[in-house]
């Protein structure tokens, strides 16, 4: 007489199509009891979600997220699978991003030593060199970006793009005190810098209330797409008519277009699109900055003689530092940042240089081979942590997925 075994109480059935109508699985961990741990969920409601998952398949189980706009957590493309290399990988990775603070500090303090000096000595004229529009629009940026690698809980670049920020506004703010920039638009940043600096510590911290920071993320969206149309048409002032129509336009369609995202107007692919542009603008906004000084460099070939050489290295490797991160945690946007910043705003100025003889053989060809062989060893040892044969496929997914 046959006599029917009871599976261990450590063992649950679950229904399978490849392996026959039932496998034996230990308890899968339960999503929502991370959730309870994250204090999202009341209890009762997490002790009744912990038993009904334990017999509900993984599809079944809804992902929790706290705003349809929010951005995709970097966990989700990381594999099952994280064997040593790939720990290592991570730790690494992420000392570069942190080491990437001490050229960005340095690229910024001899401006601000500078201003200071001219300050003490009453030269504030030479101050109105320095255009604090320019310099505003790298703060929004900044702060655009805290925002977006808070909510991807990436540290090293939260605290790279704050030090950009407290940097940047230490410049405005003597430019203000050389009146070389208008007190009612300094004020103005101020709240904002301020008003952004504790919405996102709260934020990291979870301390903060969602319907907050979902009014936060819409005004740096807003704010982002109508600043970067304007910039881009004010570059190239005047052969173009001088005029502010491209930022109401953009602001108009901005503000029209988070509202029906936040309605619920549009679809889910649209909401998730509008959800990632605040970061988007951010890093174009800064893509455009080489743009806009080559494209000074090429109506004034002489001007490239006041540029420093030092000042385009220490951008060239502190963009460089941040590429192995963000090609780790396949983040397109990131990447595509610090790729465009460091080969055309570093090394496509010192190229200039070096055609102009402004700076020796030894220091361009050292410079780039230096960076093809930063660039390279950060394709190979991505691809070495995933276990991938070819680096190639590390470019592949962080372009299309995996």
């Amino acid at each position: 007489m046959a006599m029917a075994i009871t599976p261990p109480p450590a063992l649950r059935l679950r229904q399978s199509a490849s392996h026959g109508p039932f496998r034996l699985f230990p308890p899968r961990p339960s999503r929502s009891l991370v959730a309870r741990a994250h204090g999202s969920i009341p209890m009762p409601l997490c002790r009744r979600l912990i038993t009904l998952n334990q017999y509900l398949p993984a599809s079944a189980i809804p992902r929790l997220r706290s705003s349809p706009l929010s951005a995709t957590s970097a966990d989700d493309v990381h594999p099952v699978d994280k064997g040593s290399n790939y720990q290592e990988w991570d730790s690494l990775t992420s000392r570069f991003a942190g080491a990437a603070n001490i050229p960005f500090l340095l690229l910024q303090l001899p401006q601000i030593i500078l201003n200071a000096r001219n300050l003490l000595s009453g030269n504030n004229a030479a101050l109105f060199a320095v255009p604090w529009l320019g310099m505003l629009t790298g703060l929004l940026g900044n702060l655009s970006l805290v925002s977006y690698f808070v909510e991807k809980k990436e540290t090293e670049a939260v605290i790279v793009q704050t030090l950009g920020v407290v940097s940047t506004y230490v410049v405005i703010a003597q430019l203000t005190m050389a009146q070389a920039m208008p007190l009612p638009q300094f004020a103005v940043t101020t709240i904002v810098v301020a008003l952004g600096l504790v919405v996102n510590f709260l934020n990291y911290f979870g301390w903060v209330d969602g319907a907050i920071w979902n009014l936060w993320e819409d005004f740096i969206t807003i704010g982002g797409l109508a600043v970067l149309p304007q910039v881009m048409w004010s570059t190239f002032v005047p052969f173009v008519p001088s005029s502010i129509l491209p930022g109401v336009i953009s602001f108009t369609l901005a503000a029209a277009t988070v509202i029906l995202a936040r309605i619920g107007k549009l679809s889910e692919k649209a909401t998730k699109l509008v959800g990632s542009l605040s970061g988007w603008t951010a890093t174009l906004l800064f893509m455009w900055m080489p743009v806009a000084q080559t494209w000074t460099n090429y109506l004034n070939p002489d001007n490239i003689r006041g540029l420093s050489s030092f000042t385009m290295l220490l951008s060239m490797m502190g963009n460089g530092l941040m590429i192995p991160r963000a090609l780790f945690i396949r983040d397109l946007m990131w990447f595509t940042g610090s790729i465009w910043a460091s080969f055309l705003q570093g090394w496509g100025n010192l190229f200039c240089m070096y055609s102009l003889n402004t700076i020796s053989r030894e220091f361009f060809f050292g410079t780039t081979i230096g960076l093809l062989l930063w660039t390279g060893m950060s394709l190979w040892r991505d691809s070495v942590a995933y276990g991938y044969n070819n680096p190639l496929r590390s470019i592949k997914e962080l372009v299309f997925g995996s």
